[in-house]
């Protein structure tokens, strides 16, 4: 029995230790540029999407293609019953940070690629997408990713 105490209080200071590493900014260290680019700028917007999110799990639409250096501003709506994120990454950071909100399902994100919003709400995301290659997006809030709410952004070389 102490031996499993001592296990889970040792399991659950790991998890607490990564939280604010992982809701910091991107998990390639920092709010700076990353492997699908950095934060954009209103000013340099190319376009904008808009990307409807719903309690059917789904993103309309799911996949989107942009170019390389384009800066595009995505204005997100919630059109649910249930808060979503929309929440852009590389497949493998989008999958550590589920990890994270599993545990913590009401932590807050204040980063550049992601924004939460509450049923009804809207919101936006600027992106610079410097780097050709695909750019993953996906609600990570607790069943909804493994429901399939996710989608894929194509960016085309220059």
């Amino acid at each position: 029995m102490k031996t499993t105490h001592h296990l889970l209080i040792a399991t659950l200071l790991a998890s607490l230790s990564m939280a604010p590493v992982m809701a910091a900014g991107t998990h390639a260290g920092g709010h700076g540029e990353s492997a699908i680019g950095q934060p954009g700028k209103a000013a340099n917007v190319n376009r904008t999407i808009t990307v409807d999110m719903s309690d059917k799990m789904r993103f309309t639409p799911a996949q989107l293609s942009v170019r390389q250096g384009e800066t595009i501003r995505f204005v997100v709506k919630n059109l649910g019953k249930v808060k979503h994120e929309f929440s852009l990454g590389t497949e493998q950071e989008l999958l550590e940070h589920y990890e994270v909100m599993k545990k913590f399902p009401d932590m807050e994100h204040d980063e550049p690629s992601k924004i939460s919003l509450a049923p009804g709400g809207k919101g936006e995301v600027i992106w610079h997408f410097s780097k050709a290659g695909t750019v993953n997006f996906a609600c990570l809030h607790p069943g909804h990713y493994d429901a399939g709410m996710k989608g894929q952004i194509k960016v085309a070389k220059k």
